[in-house]
């Protein structure tokens, strides 16, 4: 008898607990990004990778500010449910207070469900010339999200959610939009530019002698204008053909490097090619290193927010504060100044791109972005990059680092290696990264 009365009890217990648990799903439940892991947000990066390479005119520039938007609206999405975080609101440019709608007081929302219905709004609106087939990528991501989330809520708290992560994600469009650069993807070679003559100057490269790419971009809103007033480099070395002039001999340092390549030079200036059509472009290589340090921290929702939304400004800015340079000085590629004045014969490695030489792109988001994972996550983090693992036109072997400064140090010297930049464009626009970095490190992320 006592066996029998100790089952039913043991019955009745399981039974209150399946009802309270069903009375859980029932109620209003509060949770915090904390709750979640990072995979929501790292399979929407993945996506906007995929969407960078295969979509028409995303560029480096362009791209950098399709990331830049998509961290902005993952953090902001979010940002009710971290209760040590504020929303940056009044602190990025033109990013006034009342600009991303206000959660309802007293209601409870599921966090994952906003961020995806936010994400799905963004990416669908920076990537809208995606193909039909990339379109119903996106729409499956936010399908296959919406559906594992809203098993663990009542109907209520769905559509709460859904309703306001939408209502972000419009605000973030808008806010987005409102820096004119809408449809940049269609305009990066605008007609109406000609750029300056005369010695020392830029001009269209071989092979293919294409104009200059988004010449305006300098004066394109940042995140934060100080990290275009406030990071711009000294002038590069006055151009000269004289054979004992600073010019000349940065100009003959890439000659002699590149004439004498060595087997891991020649790799490392492939790996970090990152060409616009094959890959995610340079800044999709970095979105690709942090989704790789969340995963190995295994970090949680929050982690990720505020990592995807600084990384993202690092990208944006640095190169609008990179192409500001470029274009204000003009200066002539290696190339075209070995070719008249070294040897008219002389080819690169690695296509030189359609824009002036200093800064270095590659060097300017790399030192950023190495600046904000680093304060981060440390600055002697150690990490193995496995980005382009699976590619077969290059050797995409995993290769390892023990910090983000020398991810970034290695990133900036591959262009010498591929004849893409001289020694003080590479050097100076690493350092011009590291200030636009320190700037985002120091926005107000936590109350």
């Amino acid at each position: 008898m006592k066996r029998i009365l100790f089952f039913l009890q043991i019955a009745g217990l399981a039974s209150a607990l399946m009802l309270i648990q069903g009375c859980l799903k029932d109620e209003d439940i509060t949770s915090t990004t904390a709750d979640f892991g990072s995979e929501l947000a790292t399979d929407w990066f993945k996506l906007t990778m995929k969407l960078t390479k295969e979509g028409p005119g995303f560029t480096p520039p362009v791209a950098a500010r399709a990331y830049g938007y998509t961290g902005l609206t993952l953090y902001e999405s979010l940002v009710n449910g971290m209760p040590r975080h504020q929303s940056l609101q009044g602190q990025l440019e033109a990013f006034s207070l009342g600009t991303v709608p206000e959660i309802e007081a007293g209601k409870d929302y599921h966090w994952g469900l906003v961020a995806n219905a936010a994400l799905g709004y963004i990416v669908k609106e920076l990537y809208r010339n995606a193909s039909a087939a990339n379109l119903q990528s996106i729409a499956g991501l936010e399908a296959q999200y919406r559906v594992q989330f809203a098993a663990e809520v009542a109907e209520g708290i769905e559509a709460r959610s859904v309703a306001y992560g939408l209502a972000v994600g419009e605000a973030m469009q808008a806010y987005a939009a409102s820096d004119g650069q809408d449809l940049a993807y269609t305009s990066n070679f605008p007609s109406s530019y000609v750029p300056p003559a005369g010695p020392g100057m830029w001009k269209p490269t071989p092979p293919a002698f294409s104009p200059a790419l988004q010449p305006y971009w300098g004066g394109v809103r940042p995140f934060l204008a100080v990290n275009v007033s406030g990071a711009q480099p000294p002038p590069p070395p006055s151009f000269s053909t004289d054979l004992f002039s600073i010019f000349y001999a940065q100009a003959l340092e890439v000659y002699t490097v590149t004439r004498n390549i060595t087997p891991e030079q020649e790799l490392i200036a492939e790996y970090w090619s990152d060409d616009p059509g094959l890959t995610a472009t340079p800044p999709g290589h970095s979105i690709a290193i942090l989704s790789q340090v969340l995963k190995q921290n295994n970090a949680d929702l929050e982690v990720a927010a505020e990592a995807f939304a600084k990384v993202g400004f690092a990208l944006h800015d640095a190169f609008i504060s990179c192409w500001k340079c470029k274009y204000d000085f003009n200066l002539l590629r290696p190339i075209t100044y070995i070719q008249e004045n070294i040897d008219p014969a002389y080819t690169t490695l690695l296509i030189t791109p359609p824009f002036p030489e200093y800064t270095s792109g590659h060097s300017a988001q790399s030192g950023a972005v190495s600046q904000v994972l680093s304060d981060l996550f440390g600055y002697n983090y150690a990490f193995t990059d496995r980005t382009h693992v699976d590619r077969t036109d290059i050797d995409g072997s995993p290769r390892s680092f023990s910090s983000f400064y020398h991810m970034a140090q290695e990133a900036a010297i591959s262009r010498l290696y591929g004849g893409i930049h001289y020694r003080d464009g590479i050097e100076l626009g690493v350092d011009q990264g590291k200030v636009i970095g320190q700037n985002i490190s120091n926005l107000n992320f936590r109350r």
